[in-house]
């Protein structure tokens, strides 16, 4: 039934979000990883707030979504991000998620389900604060386009044009961007994704090289870059959404010890390279934490 829900969701973000609002080698080290991530410790709990079961996934589109914003229509971008986050919920890799429970030894379940998405044309601007991006969310709860959700992550998708360098957005080694808000008195999860486009040397690093844009697994730079954002982000807000749960003493978080770490890769058949299949796309995604004894980056905890 849920599947159901999801692929209906789905079609009927398709279909709204079409209506009018304002060959190079590719090779991937295992080991690959920015200068400043350190993974020689363990993932540490600090008794924090962890969310436990299953998670609403909800996507704000932010800035100019239609099929004019661009060289690439954005319609294209949205659709491939829609089908990873339709698919990604029910995946080995989200199931690493549920290694990471609170001090009563409840965890997630490994479990994201799409639960809705709106459009919001700069309503904040083009620069976002931190604050902007809570405003942004906490509007489309209080107005009911979105409904409010505990159990939710709000993500704020911005399209090619929105910047927002005080959450580290297109900032080198900085981790994506979550907190939480506050609306009618209640609090929600929130989390932040840039446009790979703004800044392909930092946002989509694992697809340039020497300054030439390499194939990338759906030949949308933007969309397949920022699956993989949103991807390092669900995790962290999943197990750390108010900062003070799962992180080491570095300050990293889960997918904060992996970024940069995408392990055994293959071959598509545009000549990019992947290393996650889901529903009928292949994405090329970096490992997440799996917290077990020692720690290791994987894509699943079988590896």
């Amino acid at each position: 039934m849920k599947r159901n829900l999801q692929i209906s969701l789905l079609v009927l973000a398709l279909a709204c979000f079409g209506v009018n609002h304002a060959s190079l080698a590719q090779s991937i080290s295992a080991t690959q990883k920015p200068t400043g991530v350190k993974t020689d410790t363990r993932i540490l709990y600090h008794n924090g707030r962890v969310m436990v079961g299953s998670s609403n996934l909800y996507l704000i589109w932010y800035g100019c979504w239609d099929t004019n914003c661009g060289p690439v229509s954005n319609t294209v971008t949205q659709s491939i991000l829609l089908d990873f986050a339709v698919n990604v919920g029910s995946s080995p890799f989200a199931q690493i998620l549920a290694g990471y429970p609170n001090a009563d030894g409840q965890g997630p379940s490994g479990s994201l389900l799409l639960g809705g998405g709106v459009i919001d044309g700069y309503s904040h601007g083009f620069e976002l604060t931190a604050s902007d991006i809570q405003s942004i969310v906490a509007d489309q709860i209080t107005t009911l386009r979105l409904p409010p959700d505990p159990a939710g992550v709000y993500v704020v998708i911005a399209s090619a044009d929105v910047s927002s360098p005080t959450t580290g957005f297109c900032v080198p080694l900085a981790e994506p961007h979550h907190g939480t808000g506050f609306a009618n008195g209640s609090k929600f999860n929130y989390a932040f994704v840039g446009n790979a486009t703004r800044c392909p040397s930092v946002a989509a690093a694992q697809f340039v090289s020497n300054g030439t844009q390499l194939p990338t697994p759906n030949g949308n730079l933007a969309a397949d870059a920022m699956a993989n954002t949103l991807a390092h982000v669900l995790n962290t807000t999943v197990t750390n959404p108010d900062n003070d749960a799962w992180f080491d003493k570095y300050g990293l978080q889960n997918a904060d010890k992996c970024d940069g770490q995408f392990g055994p890769t293959y071959s598509t058949a545009n000549g990019a390279r992947a290393n996650l299949k889901l529903g009928q796309r292949d994405y090329l995604i970096q490992q997440n934490w799996i917290n077990d004894r020692k720690g290791h980056c994987a894509l699943n905890t079988s590896l």
